[in-house]
C-alpha cells in the first residue's frame, strides 16, 4: 500500500465525517419538524435555522462519491452495484428533502403541512439508510472474487443493521437538538433542550447495544482491539459532554460534542474497515483491500494536487458563512425569523 493510497482512504473518511458533523444537524433539524414545532411559525423559525446551509452541507457527500470514484473505482463499482437499493433509497430521502424546502415556501397554507411532512420523513430516511449501509459494509457481505455482490434481503436487513439505522438518526437528531437549542430562541429552544434530556439516555443504553453487537458481528475488536475499545470510549466520552453541557445551558459545546461523537463514528467504522474496503462474508480471500482498489499513482497524484490547492479555500469559506450566519433565530408576535 503506498502513502498516497493510504491519504485518499483517509481523505474520504474525512469527507464522510465532514458530512455527516455538518448535515447531521440538518437531519435533526429536519427531523424535528414533526417532533418540536406546535404551529406553522415555529416550523418556519426551524427551518430558517438551516435554510441558507443545507444544502451546502450536501456537496460533503457529492465530494465523497466524486473522491471514491476518482480514487477507488473499484470500491466504487462494488459499492454502488451491491447496495443499489440501499443508496436508491437515500436518493429518494435526498430528492423529496431538498424538493420540500422550495415547495413548501412557495405552496399555499393548506398545501405547506404536507411538504413539511416529507421534509421530514426526508430528513429521517437518509440517516437511517446510510447506518444501515454502513454496518453491512463493516459486518461483511457476500462479495465473490470479482467483486460482485450477490445478497439477500437479510443480508442487509438484520439486527445490526436495524440498531446501526436508529443509531445514526438517534445521534442525528439529538445533533439537530443541540442546534436548535444553539441557533434559537423562544419554546422551540426549551422544546429541544427538553427532548435531547429525555433522549440522551436512549442513546446510552443504544451504545452499549452497538457496541455489543460490533463486538459479536465484526472482527474490529479480533484485529483493531486497542483503537476500537479507544475509539468507543471517546463516543461515550462526547456524549456524556453534551448530555452535561446541554444541562448547564452551554449549548454550543453541547453541538459541537455531538458533532464530534458522529465523526468519531466515522472514525470507528474506517478503522476497523482498514486496510480494507469492503469486507467479504463469504472468505477474507474475496475482501476488498485498499492496495487494489484503488487508481494508477499517476491519477492519485493529480487528485492530490488539484485537492490539496483548492481545499483550504473551500474550508475558509465554509467558515466565512458560517460565521455571517452566526445569529440566533427568535420569533416575535409581529415577525418571523428574526436574526438576532
Amino acid at each position: 500500500m503506498s502513502g498516497l493510497q493510504l491519504l485518499w482512504f483517509l481523505i474520504i473518511g474525512l469527507f464522510f465525517a465532514g458530512f455527516f458533523f455538518l448535515e447531521g444537524f440538518d437531519f435533526g433539524v429536519g427531523m424535528s419538524l414533526k417532533t418540536l414545532a406546535f404551529d406553522e411559525k415555529e416550523e418556519d423559525q426551524l427551518i430558517e435555522t438551516i435554510g441558507p446551509i443545507w444544502d451546502g452541507n450536501e456537496v460533503w457527500l457529492v465530494t465523497a462519491g466524486g473522491a471514491m470514484f476518482a480514487s477507488f473505482p473499484y470500491w466504487y463499482a462494488s459499492l454502488f452495484s451491491g447496495f443499489y437499493l440501499i443508496l436508491l433509497l437515500i436518493l429518494v430521502g435526498l430528492i423529496i428533502r431538498g424538493v420540500s424546502f422550495e415547495f413548501r415556501e412557495k405552496s399555499q397554507p393548506k398545501y405547506k403541512k404536507i411538504w413539511t411532512g416529507t421534509l421530514s420523513l426526508g430528513s429521517f430516511m437518509i440517516p437511517f439508510f446510510f447506518g444501515v449501509l454502513f454496518v453491512n459494509l463493516v459486518q461483511g457481505m457476500p462479495l465473490d472474487a470479482d467483486g460482485n455482490m450477490i445478497a439477500t434481503f437479510t443480508d442487509y436487513i438484520n439486527l445490526f443493521s436495524i440498531v446501526g439505522g436508529i443509531a445514526l438518526t438517534l445521534l442525528s437528531y439529538l445533533h439537530g437538538m443541540n442546534y436548535i437549542a444553539m441557533k434559537t430562541t423562544g419554546p422551540v429552544r426549551l422544546k429541544a433542550k427538553n427532548h435531547a434530556q429525555a433522549l440522551y439516555w436512549v442513546l446510552y443504553v443504544g451504545l452499549v447495544i452497538f457496541a455489543a453487537l460490533l463486538y459479536m458481528q465484526t472482527d474490529f475488536f479480533e484485529y483493531r482491539f486497542l483503537s476500537t475499545t479507544l475509539l468507543l470510549a471517546v463516543m461515550v466520552l462526547l456524549t456524556v459532554v453534551a448530555n452535561v453541557s446541554l444541562n448547564y445551558g452551554k449549548e454550543r459545546t453541547a453541538f459541537f460534542a455531538s458533532g464530534l461523537t458522529l465523526v468519531t463514528l466515522v472514525a470507528l467504522l474506517f478503522n476497523g474497515l482498514f486496510p480494507r474496503v469492503m469486507i467479504s462474508s463469504i472468505s477474507s480471500e474475496f475482501d476488498l483491500l485498499i492496495k487494489n482498489a484503488s487508481s494508477s499513482p499517476y491519477t492519485l497524484k493529480i487528485m492530490s494536487f488539484i485537492s490539496l490547492t483548492i481545499l483550504p479555500f473551500v474550508l475558509g469559506y465554509i467558515a466565512w458563512s458560517y460565521y455571517i450566519l452566526r445569529g440566533r433565530i427568535r420569533h416575535d408576535e409581529d415577525s418571523v425569523g428574526y436574526k438576532q
